[in-house]
């Protein structure tokens, strides 16, 4: 006697739109308790899906989280682009990258938007960076392109783009980060030094590009 063949059921394919609501949830938990305190179960419970829904999407925790990062990442770079879009040279768009960083410390809408994903983010390179290198990689992107072009260009002479990039960013963060512990810092003055650092350590001189801050 023959047994009866048991089918299995087919698995469902994933759904992009429950992709991004897992992911939206998550980013509005984290904002709300930081991703220390982020649990599958909680998103679950209020993206009102189950765990086969999730397990659909995202082989982890830590997979979602990564995910987060990266959206983020991806919003920022788009950001931080059309800040970019009107620079003349090389050296006006970097320094209208700065200038959108800048906005992490002084722009109310956008600092307390980005304020703590952007410290979780910088508190798991340590912890976790394979989570968060490849979110960082996506912010980048613009401002190694123009210190590419400015290469090419013969403006910032003997940089690595790559290098110098992470170099600026270092720059620009460690700014965001005092002005957010301390609170008593002046925009003009904060552009200015990192201006003055970021430039001259790409050959240039601050006064090189226009002061035209929007």
């Amino acid at each position: 006697m023959t047994r009866p063949i048991k089918r299995r059921r087919d698995k469902l394919a994933p759904d992009p739109d429950i992709r991004r609501l897992i992911v939206a949830t998550t980013s509005e938990i984290a904002r709300e308790q930081g991703v220390r305190g982020l649990s599958v179960a909680a998103v679950l419970d209020r993206a009102e899906l189950s765990t086969r829904a999730f397990y659909r999407h995202f082989g982890s925790k830590d997979e979602l989280v990564a995910a987060v990062f990266h959206e983020m990442a991806c919003a920022e770079e788009r950001r931080l682009r059309r800040r970019m879009a009107k620079a003349a040279n090389p050296v006006e768009a970097v320094a209208a990258w700065i200038d959108g960083r800048l906005d992490l410390a002084f722009d109310e809408k956008i600092k307390s938007d980005l304020r703590r994903l952007s410290l979780e983010a910088q508190s798991q390179m340590f912890a976790a960076p394979e989570l968060i290198q490849p979110a960082y990689e996506e912010m980048l992107k613009p401002l190694i392109e123009q210190l590419q072009r400015g290469l090419i260009l013969g403006v910032f002479p003997d940089i690595d783009p790559a290098t110098d990039a992470q170099a600026i960013q270092g720059v620009v963060w460690a700014s965001t980060e005092r002005q957010w512990a301390a609170g008593d810092c002046q925009r003009d003055e904060v552009r200015q030094r990192a201006l003055r650092f970021c430039l001259r350590g790409l050959g240039v001189t601050p006064d090189a590009i226009t002061d035209g801050k929007e």
